[in-house]
């Protein structure tokens, strides 16, 4: 991969991918100046239960399926190298490119509870993040307890071009057109 290139990373169980996914992915390709934007499938969010979750392959084929070609990569990355947290995959992928200017992608009700992951502070010195907003999740999402943390590094949403280039911690709040679609809410559909 080219040096300099910007590339976005949106982790997640993808149980299934939809339309919210893109959404959020095309807002952060056009606010954040990325080249392209990596879909991380993961095998099993440790936050969750897998008792509802669709075999991985399955997962990852529907989201090629529903990915816009060009600049969004789907992948199964975490399962290939044996990561189960997402400590271990920014680190990775850090190392296999150092060149190349990463920002982890995370909807705003993830930022609410990005205290409970593994390492949280050592993923937000590893990469900048973007938080994007979510229905309902924008204010407990920006008086969490991590937004209180990092309060000093957070950017102004107008600084977005230039977060790939930030020193981290550095983060934001992305605010858009709201896609209401999740997916616990499309699983539960009859």
């Amino acid at each position: 991969m080219a040096a300099g290139r910007r590339v976005g990373l949106l982790g997640g169980s993808f149980n299934p991918a939809h339309d919210g996914h893109v959404r959020i992915s095309a807002i952060a390709r056009a606010r954040l100046g990325l080249d392209r934007v990596w879909w991380l499938v993961s095998p099993q969010n440790p936050l969750k239960s897998g008792g509802d979750l669709a075999d991985l392959a399955r997962r990852a084929a529907a989201a090629r399926a529903l990915a816009r070609p060009g600049y969004i990569e789907v992948t199964t990355l975490e399962a290939a190298i044996g990561a189960r947290y997402t400590i271990e995959t920014v680190t990775f992928l850090r190392r296999r490119y150092p060149d190349v200017r990463f920002v982890w992608l995370m909807g705003a009700d993830n930022l609410a509870i990005f205290h409970r992951w593994r390492a949280w502070r050592a993923i937000a010195r590893t990469m900048p993040i973007a938080v994007i907003d979510r229905p309902g999740t924008g204010f407990p999402a920006a008086a969490s307890r991590v937004a209180r943390l990092l309060a000093r590094r957070r950017l102004d949403e107008a600084d977005a071009p230039a977060l790939a280039t930030a020193s981290p911690p550095a983060w934001l709040i992305i605010h858009g057109p709201l896609s209401p679609q999740s997916s616990t809410a499309i699983r539960a559909r009859p």
